[in-house]
């Protein structure tokens, strides 16, 4: 049977609630749980499947397969229904920080099929979490007959594809899943330039500068929790904007760099759609850096309030901001700048001068959570500073 790889959202809002103990770590934060073998399959579901007949994309960043073994999982099916079965040791999961929340008070993990302030589910539960560690134990679990089995279980939540490389590696290497002259070539995939590499090297650069608009501000991983202010935006969602104007297809790009080959000039549209392209083909990763951190320097110092604002009910600085700035940082360099020039603090400075929107603007009664609102900001500031999409 052919599996559908366009596994398309669920048809209403799901949540499931986990009790779960935070581990503060050097890499961030991470969630300990137990879950029953329905919920860890239910969650893992269609990326345990998709092992079977194809690579993920944390393969795939690394350039190698490693599918399901078959006669494995077979062993493992029987195994899980013996009386003394047990799995001792945890499966690594690794969720987007869009469709995870954390209480800190309950000490609950929500894992939920939409995001924040939207209505709709945007993705099938079944496609929830990916599977670090553990395909093969969650797969024999698939076939549990008995009445509980519960598994010990680590969730990484808002990391990166860079950063689960990264993981997979370490796991792989610490607990010789792998040959150590793999793992140890895996740590060097990891560190492959590729588009994801270079969001990635971005966003932890401009989080530990204490000159950048963004110093102690990207949550590298976990999910933000109430009462803990500055951290407005997690890592994965600082580095897919990025990533959203370098390439079209970052899989591709990576591969071809791993190949050891060169990357093409883009064509004049892809240049205006990707504006940081011709930068990143030319290997001009500091230009790119530097372009970055002189647009949301001109942002912050033209709304400094909104920016160092952390409360409730604030959007520019929070993950609705981002997305809307980086929208408009595409216009701004096509109207101001030719394909491959860098982006100057002054030019942005001056566009965003002419904007009527005031601090207390940027809130969430104008523009509400969710993708709507997200538009809404984009369309204001396209707008107000006098410029055409």
């Amino acid at each position: 049977m052919t599996l559908d790889l366009d596994l398309p959202p669920d048809p209403s809002k799901v949540e499931i609630e986990i009790d779960v103990l935070r581990s503060r770590q050097p890499i961030g934060d991470l969630y300990l749980a137990s879950l029953d073998a329905d919920i860890l399959t239910r969650i893992t579901d269609f990326d345990v499947r998709r092992l079977v007949s194809e690579e993920r994309d944390v393969e795939q960043y690394l350039g190698i397969q490693r599918p399901l073994d078959k006669k494995r999982v077979n062993d493992l099916i029987k195994y899980v229904n013996f009386a003394d079965a047990t799995f001792p040791t945890a499966c690594i999961l690794a969720v987007d920080s869009d469709y995870a929340a954390y209480d800190e008070d309950a000490r609950k993990l929500t894992i939920r099929n939409y995001k924040y302030g939207d209505e709709q589910p945007s993705r099938n539960i079944r496609y929830i979490a990916r599977v670090l560690d553990g395909q093969h134990r969650i797969a024999g679990l698939g076939k549990f007959a008995g009445e509980t089995f519960q598994t010990p279980v680590v969730f990484f939540v808002g990391a990166d594809l860079a950063e689960q490389a990264s993981i997979f590696s370490t796991v792989n290497l610490e607990q010789n899943k792998v040959g150590k002259s793999l793992a140890y070539d895996l740590y060097a995939l990891a560190k492959t330039r590729s588009p994801q590499r270079l969001g990635h090297e971005i966003a932890v650069a401009f989080d530990q500068d204490p000159k950048s608009p963004f110093y102690k501000r990207i949550k590298r991983l976990g999910v933000a929790t109430p009462g803990r202010y500055r951290e407005t935006i997690s890592q994965a969602q600082f580095v897919q904007g990025i990533i959203d104007q370098l390439s079209r297809e970052p899989k591709l790009d990576r591969d071809i760099l791993l190949r050891g080959r060169h990357l093409g000039l883009p064509d004049a549209d892809e240049a205006k759609r990707f504006v940081f392209r011709i930068a990143f083909v030319q290997g001009r990763d500091l230009d790119i850096a530097q372009s970055l951190d002189a647009y949301f320097r001109a942002v912050k110092d033209r709304w400094p309030v909104a920016w160092d604002e952390f409360g409730q009910g604030f959007v520019l600085n929070k993950t609705n901001g981002f997305r809307a700035l980086m929208r408009l940082l595409r216009v701004i360099f096509n109207d101001r700048y030719g394909p491959g020039n860098n982006i100057k603090y002054d030019d942005v400075k001056k566009i965003l001068d002419r904007s009527s929107l005031l601090d207390e603007d940027f809130n969430t009664e104008r523009f509400p959570p969710g993708t709507s609102g997200e538009g809404a900001l984009f369309r204001a500031l396209v707008e107000t500073c006098g410029l055409n999409t």
